[in-house]
Parts: structure tokens; sequence; C-alpha cells
């Protein structure tokens, strides 16, 4: 992919990611330190659970879309970092196995009015699973070089 700065992004630009398949190990890994509700952790529980088995951290595929999208190198030269995330959705859950990718949309761009040099962008990102189902969505607020 090509780097980007804020001033070359263009409304309705989509990057569509590479994709990074879960195992049992990332899924209770990463819930151990970071969400550790039974559904995630616990085989018995889990499957006693309305999910029937465990299932990943929703936090844990909002990370694995962010990292896919980060790891692109679109931003390498001018991101600043972020200002928030909003309107995460979860809609269907990622099990071991499952191979996650993300489409990013640029949703907006606005410009600093103080500081000639950045901005931010607003970006859509959607994580399919390898049946294409939209498995999670939110939008990242990216401060970026111009």
């Amino acid at each position: 992919m090509n780097l980007k700065s804020l001033s070359e992004l263009q409304v309705g630009e989509v990057f569509e990611t590479c994709g990074y398949t879960l195992t049992q190990a990332d899924i209770t890994t990463f819930a151990f330190s970071f969400d550790p509700q039974p559904f995630h952790i616990d085989e018995v529980a889990a499957q006693q659970s309305i999910f029937g088995g465990i299932i990943a951290s929703g936090f844990h595929t909002i990370a694995i879309c962010f990292r896919l999208f980060i790891q692109s190198g679109i931003f390498a030269r001018s991101s600043l970092g972020g200002t928030g995330l909003d309107e995460v959705r979860w809609y269907a859950p990622v099990r071991s196995g499952d191979t996650l990718s993300a489409e990013v949309e640029v949703v907006k761009v606005i410009p600093s009015k103080s500081k000639e040099d950045r901005g931010v962008a607003i970006l859509q990102y959607r994580g399919y699973n390898q049946r294409r189902e939209l498995v999670v969505s939110f939008y990242g607020n990216h401060y970026l070089l111009r």
C-alpha cells in the first residue's frame, strides 16, 4: 500500500488489509490478560454459555483489525496517534481458526485550524471473518501530519 498523509486521503477511499488467523492460544492469552470472562477462557463455562464454546474477546477483534491496518504502513510517516474510537459494534462471535481481515474507509478529513501541518482523519473499520461475515465495526480518529 502507498504511504498517505492527511492531505492525500480522499473521503470514500477504502483500504483492505491482509488476514490474520486466530488460534485458541491467541484468544485465551489475550483474554486472561485483558478480558477474563468465562466464555473467553474456560472451555466448560464457554460450552454452557450462549456461544457454545470459547470465543475471542471483542476487544481482541478490535485490536487485530487496528493492527492489520497499521501494519499495512499507510500512515507509517504521518501518524501522530489517535484521538479516540467511536461507535464500536460487535456482530458475530470470533472463534479459533477464524481469519479476520479489515476494510478501512475514509469517512472524514478534518485539517487542524490551529496547526497547519496536521489534522484528523476519521476512518470506519469493518472487520470480517473468512466467510465475509461482518464481525466488528468502529470508527477510529487518527491524528495525522498533512
